[in-house]
């Protein structure tokens, strides 16, 4: 099993990265989170969870914090979540909001995600109510570290941000209409906030 990886980043998107170590390049699945965390950064070490799926295939996750892997498996633990759905859990909160949605019972919060209905909601709060509280999740969001880079009128990133809302599941219209309406409200939002603002209004 790999506990993590520490290389050099070959290449950054709002959803994956590459890490190159020891001459291999390791593509690992992140969240936008991470994708925060990882901005401007030229080496770095990522904590990993391999995922096989039915076909044998092997997905690579990779997390800025031990924190944020933790939350990721519990969510996978809890029936009905998938690694599509626990990423974009923990794209739309950092692990210390969802330690807060979870201990409140924030059910609204939780649906706000999609791929969370009422149930399931209700599932994740049921089953790991106790377990989030187990963890000691650390205050503070890796949001902190935002180098303030901001959007603007900047197509690429616009682009950017509806490349990543698609990729999480969204169509291209849902995601546009989300970006576009995001922006024009505020300008200046770095893209990650944009994808996050989305997240929870799609």
């Amino acid at each position: 099993m790999i506990d993590y990886i520490k290389g050099k980043v070959d290449r950054l998107e709002t959803t994956e990265v590459v890490l190159e170590a020891f001459g291999v390049g390791y593509s690992l699945q992140i969240s936008l989170n991470t994708y925060s965390a990882l901005r401007g950064q030229s080496d770095t070490r990522l904590y990993v969870y391999e995922q096989v799926r039915q076909d044998a295939a092997t997905m690579l996750y990779g997390f800025s914090s031990c924190d944020e892997r933790d939350i990721f498996m519990l969510l996978l633990g809890v029936s009905g979540v998938g690694g599509a759905t626990a990423r974009a859990v923990i794209s739309a909160y950092s692990p210390s909001e969802l330690q807060d949605i979870i201990s409140s019972e924030d059910t609204r919060a939780l649906k706000s995600v999609k791929g969370i209905g009422q149930k399931a909601a209700e599932r994740i709060i049921v089953e790991l109510r106790d377990k989030v509280l187990s963890l000691g999740v650390s205050g503070g969001s890796s949001n902190d570290i935002v180098d303030g880079i901001t959007i603007g009128a900047k197509k690429e990133l616009s682009n950017e941000a509806i490349s990543a809302l698609t990729m999480l599941g969204y169509s291209s219209q849902q995601a546009h209409k989300a970006v576009s309406s995001i922006i024009k409200a505020e300008p200046d939002l770095p893209v990650e906030q944009v994808i996050k603002k989305a997240l929870k209004a799609l």
